[in-house]
């Protein structure tokens, strides 16, 4: 139903002054609940990171379970609202969000003890069943606030009480405010444990306001129930029930911009670690399309909007298609524009077709399910289907296929539609052609000039972007085209788990064979027989890492080493006759590839002997005899960087446990975005450790070509003797330095960690 059925009130029962403070604690309590359910959903996240090595699917994975619980809580408020009494149904709601004020356990929030994730499993259904035991009373009770307060309000005697939704744009604006408080406030500045505490302090506040808006919706239902039953049923009787057309166009226009949302996510965090503010940032941008379409008067004319659609469609395809590396300062701005695009317009029809108050809550319900399946869809399904991350580029397809038209485009004449397919296989035919030529003439493209091949079918495509056909076709055309496009070697094996997407690939020239997770290399190995168990990319012996193994090999040659992180498995070849080897390995799928011989040959060629243990570092450590490591290699990433948990205060003090007498500890940090070199610092000066640091990042175009990569590496150890054979070494290029901590920064610990305060660079391309 449209606006025009939805009727008036005026305020008859309670002077002006009294329905102005009654609006007041109203919307009080609805942006107070939305600023708790978005503060805690990052705080969550952060609790979780460590116990699954950082990786960014965590974030999806715990968006699908906030978004499921929304579901529940409007599907228990349309429901309470449809069978229950309205006086029992607000006597209900009050005691759902008291409970998790009585019912020990569930304030403040925490990660209850014993909770490992499973080893060799997918950990999603283990996570949803940890959050739901952490948070998922107070978030159910959170997460019906907007619809049932809503609902309540249209009692109130207002005269905009019969459309309560800009109550919504409230709440959203709360949300807002939560989401940005996280990563710019509490997080620099307070610890977890503290966080978790303020948050329970805010919800007891919010309990109280819940009470005083129930005791004003009991009053205003008393009264109204007064004036009888004849005129209320005279009312319903007019309002047309909602067919299933309008619910599947409401779950779908809800769909698109959920899924856009955690694809963003996806996309932007591939490559640096999941921190909050890179969740944070899409999901704002979709909460603020919902402030701005739910006001009285959006500040963007839809119509604008609709016309400039299939722009930032194509806009968002451009990385998949081109393959091209972009800054993430670039995909940051383009994926947040092109899903700040998208939310507008699907989320403009939503707000343009919202139906009277009586359907307000099977109106969120729909929009919730949409919210929920995209969810769905982009972190349970598309990881168990597709092998890359292929739910943006299809979720954008499907945005064009639904997308609203203007009424000028959908009168175009039979003939013209009629034409639709003609476009579309002249780009396809076109893209095979030069892919052919390409192939037939031995050219290997670089980045500029696929760029522009795809850059110019892209906006081909733009041409006709107005006709809905002819343009999805043209998008399937191009999308296809780029899956058989390989211009930058080729890919042998593209596999993806729950911590990422890996594809092997032989480089261009044939010489050399890669591991890549996202967009970063993980691991080289030469294809030359003879030289498969020379170290390359990060591990050459000219290298610092090199010149670590080399000193430890020297000071214990019968040694024991410990490795997180396995790669392509390239510092087995280290590995001397009687010293042992083991690496921690938190993703099975890594283990998998290393240890097959059609990709690499680094373990079964170097060390037949090493052991893999699978599962988290940190939990796994705690198992290994304390002193029995002579060298602990730190070389766990997630994207570019390694995992926040395994650079605190309590990590550190965990490796000096199981390390040797004259032992080391080493940390390959080599980054493009953060300098964790004054983090690492300042933890060896609180543990009184000495540091240094090789900076090896001045790689000539030589060595490159012969397979290495530019590295920076932090070594300590308890004594300085132990590290006199580094900086004493004058025979490579580079020069070990004592690395010293960063004076009044904070340290990192398991309740603190900020890695906004080590920024190095966003522009730099990945």
């Amino acid at each position: 139903m449209g606006l025009s059925t939805r009727t008036s009130s005026k305020p008859t029962h309670d002077n002006t002054g009294a329905l102005w403070a009654s609006l007041a604690v109203f919307t009080a309590a609805m942006f107070l609940s939305a600023a708790l359910l978005f503060v805690v959903e990052p705080m969550i996240g952060k609790m979780l990171m460590p116990l699954l090595g950082g990786a960014p699917a965590v974030w999806n994975t715990c968006l699908v379970f906030f978004q499921a619980v929304l579901l529940a809580g409007y599907l228990y408020a349309h429901a309470a609202l449809r069978l229950l009494g309205r006086r029992l149904q607000i006597a209900v709601h009050l005691a759902l969000v008291a409970s998790p004020l009585l019912i020990a356990g569930f304030l403040p929030p925490h990660l209850p003890a014993g909770w490992e994730p499973p080893v060799e499993s997918n950990p999603v259904a283990w996570v949803l069943l940890l959050l739901l035991v952490v948070i998922g009373l107070p978030f159910f009770a959170l997460s019906s606030t907007t619809s049932m307060m809503q609902r309540w309000f249209a009692d109130s005697g207002r005269r905009d009480a019969a459309d309560p939704y800009f109550l919504y744009a409230a709440s959203n604006a709360g949300s807002l405010l939560g989401l940005l408080a996280y990563p710019l406030v509490l997080e620099p500045l307070l610890r977890l444990h503290m966080q978790s505490r303020l948050w329970s302090v805010a919800y007891a506040v919010f309990f109280a306001l819940t009470a005083t808006c129930a005791g004003l919706a009991w009053r205003w239902r008393a009264r109204t129930e007064n004036q009888g039953a004849g005129e209320a049923a005279s009312a319903n009787a007019r309002e047309e029930p909602i067919a299933w057309p309008a619910r599947w166009r409401w779950i779908a226009q809800a769909f698109i911009p959920s899924s856009m949302m955690l694809g963003a996510t996806s996309a932007i965090t591939a490559d640096v670690p999941a921190i909050p503010l890179f969740w944070v940032l899409p999901l704002a941008v979709y909460l603020i399309s919902f402030v701005l379409v739910f006001r009285k008067k959006p500040p963007i004319s839809h119509r604008w909007l609709v016309e400039r659609l299939p722009f930032l469609i194509l806009a968002g395809l451009c990385p998949t298609v081109s393959q091209a590396r972009f800054s993430l300062a670039v995909l940051l701005l383009l994926y947040l524009t092109v899903l700040f695009g998208l939310a507008l317009v699907f989320h403009g029809e939503l707000a343009r077709s919202r139906p009277a108050v009586e359907h307000l809550t099977e109106f969120y319900l729909c929009l919730s399910v949409g919210g929920v399946l995209g969810g769905i869809f982009n972190s349970l399904v598309a990881p168990a289907v597709f092998h890359t991350v292929m739910e943006l580029p299809l979720v954008l397809i499907f945005a064009a296929l639904i997308r609203p038209l203007p009424s000028a485009d959908q009168r175009a004449n039979v003939w013209t539609r009629r034409k639709d397919w003609l476009l579309p296989l002249a780009l396809g035919v076109c893209m095979v052609v030069v892919i052919l030529g390409l192939a037939r003439t031995g050219i290997q493209p670089g980045h500029v000039e696929t760029t522009l091949v795809f850059g110019y079918s892209l906006l081909w495509c733009l041409s006709f972007g107005k006709r809905r056909m002819r343009f999805v076709l043209g998008l399937l055309a191009i999308l296809v085209t780029s899956w058989l496009y390989a211009p930058f070697g080729q890919t042998l094996l593209a596999r993806r788990s729950f911590f990422g997407v890996y594809r092997v690939r032989d480089t261009p020239d044939g010489k050399f064979r890669q591991l890549y997770h996202g967009g970063i290399v993980h691991g080289t190995q030469s294809l030359n027989e003879s030289a498969s168990c020379v170290p390359l990319s990060y591990y050459t012996r000219s290298g610092p890492g090199g010149a670590i193994f080399e000193v430890v090999e020297k000071s214990m040659p019968h040694g024991d080493w410990a490795i997180v992180g396995l790669g392509a498995g390239a510092m087995a070849s280290y590995l001397e006759p009687g010293q042992t080897l083991t690496f921690y390995e938190i993703d099975p799928l890594v283990a998998q590839i290393a240890l097959d011989p059609r990709y690499f040959t680094y373990l079964r060629s170097c060390a037949p002997a090493a052991k893999i243990v699978l599962g988290d570092a940190r939990l796994k450590l705690r198992n290994a005899p304390d002193g029995h490591y002579g060298l602990i290699v730190l070389d766990a990433f997630s994207g570019d960087s390694i995992p926040m948990h395994l650079m605190t205060r309590e990590a550190l003090g965990l490796y000096l446990r199981k390390l040797a007498p004259g032992g080391v500890i080493a940390f390959h940090i080599s980054n493009l975005y953060f300098n964790l070199a004054p983090t690492l610092g300042n933890l060896a000066q609180d543990a009184h450790l000495v540091a240094l640091i090789g900076n090896d990042t001045q790689v000539s175009s030589a060595e490159q070509s012969a397979g290495k990569l530019a590295s920076i590496w932090v070594v300590m150890a308890r004594d300085g003797r132990d590290l006199d054979a580094l900086t004493a070494d004058t025979s490579r290029r580079f020069r070990w330095v004592p690395l010293a901590g960063q004076p009044g920064s904070r340290l990192w610990t398991d309740d603190y960690s900020n890695l906004l305060g080590v920024v190095k660079s966003f522009t730099r391309a990945q």
